[in-house]
């Protein structure tokens, strides 16, 4: 889960105690993916957009014979995933850079990269470069949010585009920065891969007040309010949190928050063209 930001409006500092808000719900979509990579001993292995290392900890179980990676453009993400390694006793190097900027120093086994995609406009180019630094029959196994046109999402660009708000957020956020299962199942089949491409929609059960907002808070809000002074963001707030509260009202077993995510797990082929198992 990492949170690499496209670019151009400046750092956004990202917070992993916000982020942990909801870790359990964050972390269903990796566990999934996880389990459907099917390599069984791959030597390296590199969590790209690895966050604050919770999930680079658990490649780290399922293969402790190999060397495990973990690269975030975020100082504060890595510092909590080196003293979440620190405090599991785990061998897994943590790196601070831009995941578009990351080459190898050699063919790796497994490219992971957990809900980082939709912050990198033309991903696709990247993704045909990773697939280059796959080892043969290597695998590049990924999950994207696909909820870009939930009332979650739509409101927030509708509020950024107001009238008060458009000056300083007007096309913040981008309304279509993923493809869906299908779309990246044909991109990468193109290059030669076999590839496993899904969608789930979670029913989310969310408790505490203004659930969905706090949600957002560690994820989708974060180019938002860094563009914002302190008291212009309470104020966007408050509007944006009563937008929530109508389009997801709690229920008595708390708020319900459908949450599509998109998976893909694509296998280079072996040495000499020979299509993956």
């Amino acid at each position: 889960m990492s949170r690499e930001m496209a670019a151009a409006r400046g750092p956004t500092v990202w917070d992993p105690a916000q982020y942990g808000v909801f870790g359990a719900e964050r972390g269903r979509p990796f566990d999934e993916l996880l389990a459907r990579i099917p390599l069984q001993a791959p030597g390296h292995v590199v969590d790209l957009g690895c966050g604050s290392g919770e999930h680079t900890l658990k490649l780290a179980r399922r293969w402790p014979d190999a060397v495990v990676e973990g690269v975030d453009a975020s100082p504060e993400m890595i510092a909590a995933a080196r003293q979440a390694a620190s405090a599991a006793d785990a061998a897994v190097h943590f790196t601070v850079q831009d995941v578009r900027r990351w080459r190898p120093a050699r063919p790796i086994d497994v490219i992971v990269s957990n809900a980082v995609l939709h912050w990198i406009p033309g991903h696709e180019d990247l993704l045909a470069r990773w697939v280059d630094d796959l080892a043969p029959a290597g695998c590049l196994a990924f999950q994207v949010p696909g909820n870009h046109a939930a009332p979650s999402h739509t409101l927030l660009r509708e509020l950024c585009d107001s009238p008060r708000w458009r000056d300083r957020l007007g096309g913040l956020l981008d309304p279509g920065p993923v493809r869906d299962a299908a779309g990246y199942l044909a991109l990468l089949a193109d290059l030669g891969c076999a590839v496993d491409a899904w969608e789930t929609t979670y029913v989310q059960v969310l408790g505490g007040d203004d659930a969905v907002l706090e949600w957002v808070k560690g994820t989708t809000l974060r180019p938002v309010l860094a563009a914002l002074d302190p008291g212009s963001a309470r104020d966007f707030l408050a509007e944006y949190g009563a937008a929530l509260r109508a389009a997801y009202p709690p229920g008595p077993h708390g708020t319900v928050f459908p949450f599509r995510r998109i998976f893909v797990v694509a296998r280079r082929p072996r040495s000499g063209g020979d299509p993956p198992p």
